[in-house]
């Protein structure tokens, strides 16, 4: 009871968190003109043209996920894998970060793979996309310095203002309750009856992590990785090509609009609604986009982008009802012409 109030709590304050950003950024907002724009002043062929590349960026997701779960002897099915990142997306939508663990659920139930080898390969995977990120910001940042400036300046950001926040005593109180908690946290593990069952879970969590070091083909699950984020990028990118007033940016501002969007999704709202759409339009503002027509275009671009989402969830959920469940793992072999829903 306890923890389903606490999971209903934070759920609660996720959609409280997305939609006082909503209300904060269209309380003035001319929600009227929404449905000339859709009819009338958007070219929908390039946002049609775009689905296909976030389709694939998760499709990309599932065939990466056979490099990682493979060393460790797990074998699942092609098929259950991507309709598995089909419903994790969607099921992020109504609770932030679920997904991986939904993702992971699905092929436990469907092709009997080990829940924690699982999730452990879906942390490695998460800490490969999140360097990768990292580079690519860190990258774009020294490239497109000017803006990002100014991007802190307008927004209040500034780096150095949050780390002022900090004297030298509080860094000294904050490391020194964190070393206290992980301690407490480590002594109540052992005093629990299910200390040896939390020791196994966290070591086949682990065997998940590491099982970077031993995949097949470590040049296939680099290109797979450049694939996914390609893929989101033209996802993203061609988008712009649907609005006149974004149409003429070019792929350098999209891509600094699309790292900013990347890094602030990770606060925990709905498929990032609300940090999102004030993050990519204040950037669209600094390139030169009124903003009234930045926020068309983060509304619309986030509104279909997400029920795209959501139509793949839905579809899986429906794939997934009609294949057998309880597949065992070695029971038949994925390269095999005899392997259900090749």
């Amino acid at each position: 009871m306890k923890n389903r109030a606490k999971d209903i709590i934070n759920i609660a304050l996720s959609l409280l968190l997305g939609g006082a950003i909503l209300y904060w950024m269209y309380r003035d907002f001319d929600f009227q003109r929404v449905r000339n724009v859709l009819l009338h002043e958007m070219n929908w062929t390039w946002m049609l043209l775009s689905f296909p590349f976030g389709i694939l960026a998760q499709t990309f997701r599932g065939w990466r996920w056979r490099q990682t779960l493979e060393p460790l002897g797990e074998q699942s099915r092609t098929s259950t894998r991507i309709y598995s990142i089909f419903l994790s997306y969607a099921s992020s939508l109504v609770v932030p970060r679920i997904g991986e663990f939904a993702r992971c659920g699905v092929l436990r139930r469907y092709d009997g793979v080990s829940f924690p080898k699982a999730l452990g390969t879906v942390v490695s995977e998460r800490v490969i996309d999140s360097l990768l990120v990292l580079l690519i910001a860190g990258l774009t940042f020294l490239w497109q310095l000017p803006v990002f400036m100014r991007f802190f300046d307008e927004t209040g950001t500034s780096l150095d203002a949050i780390f002022h926040r900090f004297t030298t005593a509080g860094w000294i109180v904050t490391a020194v309750c964190g070393v206290a908690a992980l301690t407490l946290l480590w002594f109540l593990l052992r005093k629990f009856s299910i200390y040896n069952k939390v020791k196994e879970t966290l070591h086949n969590m682990w065997l998940g992590i590491t099982s970077l070091r031993i995949v097949r083909s470590h040049m296939r699950f680099v290109i797979y990785t450049l694939a996914i984020w390609a893929c989101y990028f033209l996802h993203y990118y061609l988008t712009f090509f649907c609005f006149d007033a974004t149409a003429g940016l070019g792929a350098k501002c999209a891509l600094v609009t699309f790292i900013v969007g990347s890094i602030a999704v990770i606060v925990p709202t709905p498929n990032g609604a609300g940090p999102w759409h004030f993050a990519v339009k204040t950037m669209l503002v600094l390139y030169g986009v009124h903003e009234t027509d930045a926020l068309y275009f983060v509304l619309i671009v986030h509104s279909v982008q997400t029920l795209l989402v959501l139509a793949l969830g839905v579809f899986a959920w429906g794939a997934l009802s009609l294949i057998p469940r309880n597949v065992e793992c070695g029971m038949w072999n994925e390269n095999s012409s005899t392997s259900p829903n090749q």
